[in-house]
């Protein structure tokens, strides 16, 4: 569970990186980037409910 915390930390980084390049600076490559990260971003946060039901029921 540590390491979808921190998959999870890392890839809100990258997004706030590349949507805040996006927003600043009107790059649309890195629109394109924050995008995918926040599609890989919510499976992320899928799994992590998923894992926290299941430790919740121990």
């Amino acid at each position: 569970m540590k390491d979808l915390f921190a998959q999870i930390n890392a890839e809100i980084e990258k997004f706030k990186a590349e949507a805040e390049l996006h927003i600043e600076k009107n790059n649309k490559a890195a629109g394109t980037r924050a995008r995918k990260s926040a599609l890989e971003l919510s499976k992320l946060l899928k799994d992590f409910r998923k894992v926290s039901v299941e430790e919740s029921k121990k």
